[in-house]
């Protein structure tokens, strides 16, 4: 067994305590759970872990979110245990997939252990690197799955960013898996100092003051304004004429936000290359790029840019020439050897890993990188420079959160070569200093849950277990745990609640009678008299009811006073339930409860053919629409007053004065004390709603996602998938399907979409599925045939009919179908040059070997799980599509 001292002393530095302290955890048969600011040597623990499973010829798995970063990881076990004790796995790579120690992506794990694969025989050892993905709202449920169906005698090494509830998480592992150490490290390998750039000056974003570090006064003066008053008389008339003008303050003449160029230049003088330069948006990267390129800024030697252009033509000298040209090589390799550089998803992978190579050797000296490079790959520099601290979400514009703050600035500073790292943040215009320095000094980052059940997730767990060890597993999750330990906190208010309840009603005792009784009849009364008023409402709220049940798509209404006032449009009406989409692209279920008396449509638009509510560019043009209409809101209708002759009304106030002379001639109503008890009485209705309130929360809160997982079971039943909780041959396949679009794969394949097809004309209609546009107005969609078309049409009709079921049971988890990718993915398959497909398309290189990536590996899904018609086209599609610079796996034929 490895010796904790020993592997130590096999690195030519001290490890850190953190460190020891997690290799003696592991040591002692524990799992663990390290979490560290980025570059401070997490890896170390894990290098331990594969050490010990290999003196004992057991296995150990390491797993990463990112196919880069486990090809990364890959290279780097190889060089220090060998080429043939170290394997990959990845959606496009199978090295060594036996070997004792496997480095892999995350859903690779997860699919092995739904799969009852035979490969997991002897594993001993789980490292999961970047654990903090897990709350990734796409793919985060996977760690999840994988840290609760793992066997309990593997044991798992957590490497996390640093994060603010690591406890938490740790016991949550620890009641999940048996005992954990939980070792948290706050200090950075390298100490960060954070600055301001105001035009072509830096400061220290924080000064000292009574010893404590607080917001820099100088900038935070800088956001005050004056106002200048100059009165003259107009030439023209002689009138007296006033004008104010805003400005800054004297001395704060030089305040502005530098260029990209200017940046580049401070950092130069003042010794702080290298650099990543953040900039949230791709074309932004690239831009950058050409504007220093066009300054004539350089940052290399002769002989640097010597040896830059050596490693880049080496690293793609198998691209065709053309190729290169049309893929802007040429322009990128002369940026390259200037020690300039861009690094984004856009990209193609192989110029992306030339980058990061590159920048790791020190010879590329800037890299304009989106926040995607923040994600696990080894790019540390002296400093990292922020533009602007809002970016795109997709939806709207957002302010950096602290924890996206921490994980920017995380690559500054390079162990054992830098003293200190800087964080640059330019001159911000649009947010107030204060809350610049406080997102600087502020370490908050809380891991949160965005585990759900998917349809192959459930169908797994139909398959594995019974309804009741299916919901117990689902309520192992972190986001029930998380969800429960919330629940704690509702239960103690609730014990509190009732606790003064009981006080309340010791203190309304009337030694008259029973004055809980008297009380009751006060009350009943009340009620009574108030029910004609009450049926009078809910003759409304019937008529109000129909009318939104009524409501027909492209209809107009006037939301006076719902969650999102003003205009609002009719997208779908699906049994009395309208889907409306407001001005501000806000959609919803319209319910009778979100208006005060029934809708009238006051205006009708066309809504588009194509696309739903759940595409943003399809609300984004139905609310261009809608607010470029000019209608008046209709006047509010007259309450309708009570007729003074209807019986029911007549009823109900004699009913009430006889509860009253009831209450009038009760033994507590002489009581000298009643209007004490009475207030005493009060206050005990009132407690007795909120218990009520809280009891409905904490009904609502437990077992959530057992509830989500019945939800989703029925919505398999109603489709086929699931039978008695037993899974069909339909379900069988589900199971062996995963991505967004399963339960869409699998109706297709079993109605047929895909037969008759050739390869690529299957490859296109298949990308439907897994492309998603990055275009605001995408162009309308390219068939190359009409039978494509047609089978669009189809898929279409299936997917809407997924929809409905899905709606009926409360569920949204089959995306929607997106035809922008199939005249590229056709032409592509018919084996057109690179060129002509990516002018045809207008994609990047990088998204379009991306989106090719995702196609082929939905296309080997359906291999595997389709009859003999139709893998055998799916087989076909896939080598049609494998081919040039999409087959490029990131893995050399050496390593291979």
């Amino acid at each position: 067994m490895t010796d904790p001292a020993k592997f130590a002393r096999s690195y030519p530095f001290p490890l850190d305590e953190f460190q020891r302290t997690a290799i003696e955890a592991l040591h002692g048969g524990e799992s663990v759970l390290v979490a560290a600011p980025t570059g401070s040597g997490k890896t170390v623990v894990a290098e331990f872990a594969l050490e010990r499973a290999l003196s004992q010829r057991r296995k150990a798995f390491y797993t990463t979110p990112l196919k880069a970063l486990s090809i990364q990881e890959f290279r780097d076990f190889s060089a220090r245990h060998g080429t043939d004790r170290v394997g990959l796995l990845t959606g496009d790579n199978s090295i060594n997939s036996e070997s004792l120690v496997v480095v892999m992506t995350t859903e690779v794990l997860r699919n092995m252990l739904y799969e009852d694969s035979p490969t997991l025989d002897g594993l001993q050892t789980v490292v999961m690197d970047e654990v903090h993905y897990l709350q990734d709202p796409y793919r985060g449920a996977v760690w999840e799955e994988v840290l609760i169906h793992l066997p309990l005698t593997v044991s798992v090494v957590c490497l996390s960013a640093t994060v603010s509830n690591a406890e938490e998480f740790g016991e949550w592992i620890g009641a999940l898996r048996g005992p954990t150490r939980v070792v948290i490290e706050e200090r950075r390998p390298v100490p960060l100092k954070s600055l301001y750039l105001v035009g072509r000056e830096l400061h220290d974003m924080h000064v000292e003051q009574e010893g404590r570090p607080t917001a820099n006064p100088y900038l935070v003066s800088l956001d005050q304004r004056e106002v200048r008053v100059r009165e003259f008389r107009r030439r023209s008339d002689g009138r007296r004429v006033t004008h104010v003008q805003s400005r800054p303050r004297e001395g704060h003449r030089r305040v502005y936000t530098p260029r990209r160029e200017e940046v580049v230049e401070v950092l130069d003088e003042r010794g702080m290359l290298p650099a990543i330069y953040f900039v949230f948006s791709r074309a932004g990267c690239d831009k950058s790029v050409r504007w220093l390129m066009e300054a004539g800024v350089r940052l290399t030697t002769r002989e640097e840019e010597a040896r830059i252009l050596e490693r880049a033509d080496a690293r793609t000298a198998w691209i065709d020439e053309d190729e290169l040209a049309a893929l802007g090589y040429f322009d990128m390799r002369e940026a390259l050897g200037a020690g300039i550089a861009a690094h984004h998803a856009g990209m193609l992978p192989v110029f992306k890993e030339a980058v990061e190579e590159l920048f790791q050797a020190g010879l590329i000296r800037v890299v304009f990188a989106t926040e995607t490079l923040s994600l696990g790959i080894n790019m540390p520099a002296r400093t990292v420079v922020i533009e602007d601290l809002w970016k795109f979400s997709g939806e709207r514009h957002e302010l950096l959160t602290p924890g996206e703050y921490t994980q920017l600035t995380g690559r500054a500073g390079r162990r054992g070569i830098d003293e200190i790292g800087y964080g640059v943040v330019l001159y911000q215009t649009q947010v107030p200093f204060e809350r610049v320095a406080g997102l600087a000094s502020t370490r908050t980052y809380e891991l949160r849950s965005s585990f759900r059940p998917s349809y192959n997730m459930t169908v797994n767990l139909v398959r594995a277990y019974t309804r009741e060890e299916a919901r117990h597993l689902l309520n192992s999750s972190f986001g029930q745990f998380l969800a429960d330990r919330g629940v704690v906190t509702l239960e103690r208010q609730l014990e509190r609640d009732r606790a003064y309840l009981e006080g309340y009603h010791r203190s309304m005792a009337c030694d008259r009678g029973d004055f809980a009784e008297y009380w009751r009849l006060r009350e009943r009364a009340i009620a009574v008299r108030d029910e004609g008023r009450r049926a009078r409402a809910r003759n409304v709220e019937e008529e109000t009811r129909q009318a939104v049940a009524g409501l027909r798509p492209g209809e107009v209404i006037f939301l006076p006073s719902a969650r999102r006032a003003g205009l609002a449009v009719v997208l779908g009406n699906r049994e009395g339930r309208p889907m409306v989409l407001t001005q501000d692209r806000r959609y919803f279920r319209l319910t009778p409860r979100d208006v005060s008396e029934p809708p009238r449509p006051v205006a009708h638009i066309d809504l588009p053919r194509s696309g739903s509510s759940r595409s943003a560019r399809y609300r984004r043009d139905v609310a261009a629409a809608l607010s470029g209409l000019n209608v008046r809101p209709p006047r509010p209708r007259r309450e309708v007053a009570a007729s003074p002759g209807d019986p029911a009304d007549a009823a109900g106030a004699a009913r009430a004065r006889e509860l009253l002379r009831q209450a009038e001639a009760h033994p507590c109503h002489s009581c000298p004390d009643r209007g004490k008890h009475e207030r005493w009485a009060q206050r005990a209705t009132k407690l007795e709603r909120e218990i009520a309130g809280l009891e409905r929360r904490i009904r609502s809160r437990t077992d959530s996602l057992g509830r989500q997982f019945d939800r989703v079971v029925a919505v398999l039943v109603q489709l086929g998938y699931v039978d008695d909780f037993s899974l069909t041959p339909k379900g069988e396949a589900l199971r062996r399907i995963y991505g967004e679009s399963d339960i869409l794969v699998a109706e297709s394949l079993a109605e047929g979409a895909f037969d008759g097809l050739s390869p690529s004309e299957l490859a296109a209609l298949v990308s439907t599925m897994v492309y998603e546009s990055r275009e605001r107005r995408p162009p309308p969609p390219v068939f190359p045939t009409g039978q494509l078309r047609s089978r669009f049409r189809a898929l279409s009709e299936l997917w809407t009919r997924v929809r409905r079921v899905e709606d009926e049971n409360m569920v949204e988890l089959c995306r929607e179908l997106d035809p922008g990718f199939v005249g590229t993915a056709f032409e592509w398959a018919e084996g057109k040059p690179l060129d002509d497909v990516l002018a045809a398309s207008g994609l990047p290189a990088g998204d379009f070997v991306r989106n090719c990536k995702q196609l082929l590996d939905l296309l080997r899904q359906i291999e595997e799980v389709a009859g003999p018609d139709v893998a055998p086209v799916a087989r076909a599609a896939r080598q049609a599509v494998n081919r040039g610079v999409v087959s490029y796996t990131g893995v050399s034929p050496v390593e291979l």
